[in-house]
């Protein structure tokens, strides 16, 4: 395989002083962290004056951010996401490696940055000549069980193809400080390896422009609205959410608990079973947990008017992942002046000042709805919370940060 490598190119001033071709390749681009980043990658991109193109092997225009509209995306759905329910993974690989082939025949790119799926750069080593940065949200291998021996066997084939295919990028982009520990306690390969932290970012611009939304949902009465911001998936935790806003009742009194309203919002893909099992499972908790059916409204892929509106008239939001990898919601509810609960692990532990921007809780609804109770009380240092959120965005995840490192990271500097 060595003669693959004889493919490679030097990179010199020529990009420094041209515009790039600059093509993505994602596995899905739905609703959710991973998309985010890509889209506003793109965006960015595109702004920078470079070329830009979107592969991917799953698209649902209904079912995307608004900024995809303007990009130019192409899909290659040359092979089924699953066999007979099975092999989700696997799957994803062969995708993802077709998509990849059709990429280096095809489409010309002077960079192609790659997500999620490393297997992809095996192929992209081979066939094509262009520089491959592979941006790791968090190591696949971390995100799945072993229950069998079979599945064993089977996961052992995958994890020793992401950690060879990760290495053979020429750049490895993390998204937190956090990730980039993970990464190299994972890969034994990858521990002096160079990782660059690229903090997913906010287009702020786009959250200034975007209007008021009424949500239908909400009633009237709602006066202290928290909200979960999540795809409907069980690592999201979702369910803390709902205990927590359970456990928030015998501190107030009825008539105030009757005034708070619970959100449970997030992406939701009609053709991902886990989102609509997982959906069922939350509906079956409210009720278990004996909360007021009307108190408790679920919006399934809000669109992105009404989770900014959403986010503006929360009291807080409460963000239940653990060892979330990054997380955009707590900066985009930092953003907008909401204060964020967060379990204290993970990306959030770098992107929330505890008391400043948000709390950092204990994963427990006892902790969560300690929290609660504080922003409904204390509306003074809520407003400062308020007040300090903004400004840590806009140090720490601005929109020309980002897109000045990226476009640094495409061109080789």
């Amino acid at each position: 395989m060595w003669w693959c490598f004889l493919w490679r190119v030097p990179y010199g001033s020529f990009y420094d002083i041209y515009a790039m071709r600059v093509t993505f390749l994602h596995p899905d681009l739905g609703i959710g962290g991973a998309e985010r980043l890509i889209v506003d990658a793109a965006v960015a991109l595109k702004n920078k004056g470079h070329e830009v193109k979107i592969v991917t092997s799953q698209f649902d225009p209904s079912h995307a951010f608004k900024e995809t509209q303007e990009l130019d995306i192409m899909v290659i759905k040359w092979f089924p996401r699953v066999i007979f329910g099975y092999m989700w993974a696997l799957c994803a690989y062969i995708r993802m490696c077709l998509a990849a082939i059709y990429v280096s025949l095809y489409v010309e790119s002077d960079v192609i940055v790659c997500d999620q799926v490393s297997a992809a750069l095996i192929v992209l080593r081979c066939l094509s000549r262009s520089r491959l940065i592979f941006y790791c949200h968090f190591p696949d291998m971390l995100l799945t069980t072993r229950k069998s021996v079979l599945k064993s066997l089977y996961r052992y084939f995958l994890d020793s193809i992401e950690e060879f295919s990760t290495g053979l990028a020429d750049v490895i982009c993390v998204n937190s400080l956090f990730t980039a520990s993970v990464v190299k306690k994972t890969f034994k390969s990858l521990e002096n390896r160079e990782l660059s932290v690229l903090y997913p970012t906010l287009n702020t611009k786009f959250f200034d422009d975007a209007g008021s939304c009424d949500i239908s949902d909400l009633p009237s009465t709602a006066e202290h609205i928290f909200t979960s911001l999540n795809r409907f998936e069980v690592k999201k935790n979702v369910k803390l959410a709902i205990e927590a806003f359970a456990a928030l009742r015998p501190m107030i009194s009825e008539d105030e608990f009757s005034r708070c309203h619970l959100v449970v919002a997030g992406g939701y893909d009609r053709l991902n079973v886990e989102n609509i099992t997982h959906y069922k499972e939350l509906v079956e908790c409210v009720a278990d947990m004996g909360l007021d059916l009307s108190q408790v409204t679920y919006l399934r892929s809000p669109s992105d008017e009404e989770k900014i509106s959403l986010l503006r008239c929360s009291r807080a939001v409460l963000y239940t992942p653990h060892n979330e990898h990054f997380g955009i919601v707590p900066v985009e509810a930092m953003y907008v002046g909401t204060p964020v609960i967060a379990v204290n692990s993970g990306g959030p532990k770098e992107s929330i000042v505890h008391g400043q921007t948000g709390f950092l809780a204990e994963q427990t609804p006892e902790e969560f709805a300690k929290y609660m109770f504080t922003l409904i009380r204390d509306e003074s240092l809520r407003k400062k919370i308020s007040e300090m959120g903004p400004k840590r965005v806009q140090e720490f995840f601005a929109f020309d940060a980002f897109a000045n490192r990226l476009d640094q990271l495409v061109r080789g500097e």
